[in-house]
């Protein structure tokens, strides 16, 4: 493993080749982290520097080093530096002052992040995929990155800064990753299952405590000329029902009965997302076993995850990827699933 270094400017710095450990987080949905420990030498107090990128030959993500503990004691001398992805950069920049937006939430990302007053340095959209989820909202001095992860829940949509050192650039890219299950015939079938013997110390969580199924949703008006719509057929102790308030949401002029009521209904579609029922699985497995993390399977992918023993066979998107580097070995612990959900919160106050 190649672990490059770059200051801010995107300028080469040098190669550190006597790490003790590191630790490669890879997260769909929001920005990833590292951890890295290394000798306390002169080159490597240069290379650690706050600010400085490092990055892992091949990678499609870099990390901003945003910690350092400098350790000096008779028993020990390191470095130990945490960051997150450049991704992060974005946590830098509020969205102001208002953003009013119905539309695919593929371009909703791109245009909260083209939008912003103060640019960010060296960053530039990428190619447009033509994603069709869509999303109504309004946003006034949000945090960007909290938001363009609130887009990325809601939608399975994931996002990266994808850094190119040669051009200088940095291009910020959304993806969905590939159907590899059990269930389809198009791409290359993925299995993980003691089968395959590349599903070991496995943790199966599954959740439903805050799943919703019945939703009503109260818009703009007061006591009886409020306007309201609901949807859901469950009953009996399968209804679970949720109120979402959504008075930000205005009935525009122009706008009819109609219009509005699905603006509305679109609000409590979106709300939904994020009370579903939740299915996680983490597990330890070989980067080379019988499929090849990086060229069968690679994060935002869908596979299918089977254990007979406990009588399961799920098809979960991979969230998070954790690459653990020491000792000359290389270790994969995949999350398959979405961890607990949390609610969104929509509403622009």
């Amino acid at each position: 493993m190649e672990v490059r270094f770059y200051n801010s400017d995107m300028n080469f710095i040098g190669l550190m080749e006597n790490q003790q450990s590191m630790v490669w987080r890879r997260k769909f949905y929001e920005p990833g982290e590292v951890r890295l420990f290394c000798p306390l030498t002169a080159d490597n107090l240069k290379l650690t520097r706050k600010g400085n990128l490092v990055w892992k030959r091949g990678a499609n993500e870099a990390a901003v080093i945003e910690d350092r503990t400098i350790m000096d004691t008779p028993e020990e001398s390191h470095i130990e530096v945490e960051g997150r992805f450049i991704s992060s950069y974005m946590d830098r920049r509020l969205i102001r002052p208002t953003v009013s937006f119905n539309g695919y939430v593929e371009v909703a990302m791109r245009q909260l992040l083209s939008g912003i007053e103060y640019s960010i340095p060296r960053v530039v959209l990428g190619t447009l995929n033509g994603f069709t989820e869509t999303v109504t909202f309004q946003a006034t001095y949000k945090n960007l990155m909290e938001y363009e992860t609130k887009l990325a829940k809601c939608s399975d949509i994931g996002y990266r800064f994808r850094p190119d050192f040669n051009e200088k650039k940095i291009f910020f890219e959304t993806y969905k990753g590939t159907n590899r299950t059990m269930s389809q015939g198009v791409n290359n079938r993925v299995i993980f299952s003691e089968m395959y013997d590349n599903l070991n110390e496995m943790t199966y969580r599954e959740n439903d405590k805050l799943l919703k199924n019945a939703v009503y949703v109260g818009g703009d008006g007061q006591g009886a000329n409020r306007v309201f719509v609901n949807f859901g057929n469950a009953t009996g102790l399968a209804r679970r029902e949720l109120f979402v308030d959504a008075r930000d949401i205005r009935q525009e002029e122009g706008m009819t009965l109609a219009q509005y009521k699905e603006k509305l209904m679109q609000r409590g579609r979106e709300k939904l997302t994020s009370y579903q029922e939740s299915t996680t699985i983490t597990c330890v497995t070989d980067a080379n076993a019988n499929f090849i993390y990086g060229v069968n399977y690679d994060l935002g992918d869908i596979v299918t995850v089977k254990k007979k023993g406990w009588g399961i066979t799920v098809d979960l998107r991979i969230t998070e990827i954790e690459e653990v580097y020491e000792k000359g070995k290389m270790e994969i612990y995949p999350v398959f699933g979405d961890p607990l959900p949390q609610s969104i919160d929509w509403r622009d106050y």
